[in-house]
């Protein structure tokens, strides 16, 4: 096992969730899109559509899917 790619990983997951910020796309790991609306200490409010927002952990944020969401939209 490689040990070493596993914290790379998770250093760079850290260092994703960190950056993210208000205004920032993000797609959870159950596929919803979103905008963040707030950012709090273990949580996130995502706001889904005009003025309905709901609050996900940050654990619930895929990295993979929030990169690609912003990609294809830059």
């Amino acid at each position: 096992r490689d040990w070493s790619s596993d914290v790379c990983s998770s250093d760079l997951a850290k260092k994703f969730m960190e950056e993210i910020k208000k205004g920032d796309k993000v797609v959870t790991i159950g596929g919803i899109h979103g905008k963040i609306h707030e950012v709090q200490d273990t949580a996130f409010i995502l706001e889904i559509a005009d003025g309905v927002r709901i609050k996900v952990l940050k654990t619930a944020i895929s990295m993979d899917g929030s990169a690609a969401l912003n990609q294809t939209q830059a």
